[in-house]
């Protein structure tokens, strides 16, 4: 295979939202207030994590690790669309390009691993409740945290091993708001399905672990909450795991809605849509649906709100 050309191709072009250009500042407003509740949600759940001792449990130290995560994965990809929108600043440079998209990808794979650990915890909340100190103890939670934030960026390395092997020579125009795996692989001159098989393998040993540890987890919490007699019982347990079960299938949907459906069915432009609802809504409503379905952080936040205003 030919070795990349830089010197034919030495930027990309992101189009952004090209088929509305008359929305362009509509569309930048829109995003900016999106990015900013998306900012002062996940940052209001990190803070009134941090403020409340009732909140120092295991569940809300992952749930502060999900908030900062979402506010990294948006900041990663918001602000450059942005700045497409409002300045028609379109270029990235090659490097500028493949370092969106490493963050996008790392980020991405942290958040497989970080909502596989909170349905662990939420399994031994549940199924093991006399266990649940012991088995996760303050040793245990920051080494299941430190693990997602070191696997999540390794996985996504060993795309970059074949990227050597890519020229862009032609077109470079990438039809998506950020420099997207599959976007950009259809700008590549030479043949992409070595790298195509390396993404579906490396894809499918960290997603597919995850996936099924997740579903093996609330398999298990539903069970046991099938089992238990009174109402108000199964109504309290599944309250506690009727939060990261929303999300979960809110991630899911939107991930496998681009990825899992055949190449017969898809189009840049759907994945463009499905994506940027994967990019925003998610991130925007995690701290929502973990705040209204959770008495303990409607109450931390009333007293915070209170604490402020009588200061």
């Amino acid at each position: 295979m030919e070795k990349v050309n830089f010197t034919t191709v030495t930027e990309f072009i992101i189009l952004g939202f090209p088929e509305f250009p008359e929305l362009q500042i509509p569309l930048f407003f829109l995003f900016l207030s999106i990015y900013l509740i998306i900012l002062m949600g996940n940052l209001t759940m990190i803070t009134v994590t941090c403020l409340d001792s009732r909140l120092h449990t295991p569940m809300y130290f992952f749930l502060s690790n999900l908030s900062f995560l979402d506010i990294s994965c948006t900041s990663v990809t918001l602000p450059k669309l942005m700045d497409i929108l409002l300045g028609n600043n379109n270029p990235i440079s090659i490097y500028g390009c493949f370092i969106q998209l490493y963050l996008y990808l790392s980020l991405l794979s942290n958040e497989f691993f970080i909502l596989s650990v909170m349905a662990y915890d939420r399994y031994v909340a549940i199924c093991q409740p006399l266990c649940y100190h012991l088995i996760m103890n303050q040793k245990v939670c920051i080494l299941l945290s430190l693990s997602t934030w070191i696997l999540g960026p390794l996985f996504p390395a060993f795309y970059f091993i074949f990227f050597p092997n890519l020229s862009f020579c032609g077109s470079n125009e990438i039809n998506h708001f950020f420099c997207d795996l599959s976007a950009l692989l259809k700008l590549s001159c030479t043949s992409t399905s070595t790298i195509e098989n390396a993404v579906y393998i490396l894809g499918a040993v960290m997603a597919f672990p995850c996936f099924i540890s997740t579903l093996t987890s609330y398999v298990f919490i539903i069970s046991n909450i099938l089992r238990i007699r009174s109402t108000e019982g199964r109504r309290k347990a599944f309250s506690t795991c009727s939060s990261h079960l929303t999300v979960v299938c809110l991630f899911y949907l939107t991930l496998m809605c681009v990825y899992v459906r055949p190449q017969s069915m898809q189009s840049m432009n759907q994945n463009k849509v499905i994506s940027i609802l994967h990019n925003t809504l998610i991130p925007m409503f995690n701290p929502v649906i973990y705040s209204l379905k959770n008495k303990d952080v409607k109450n931390a936040l009333g007293k915070l709100f209170h604490r402020k205003l009588s200061a």
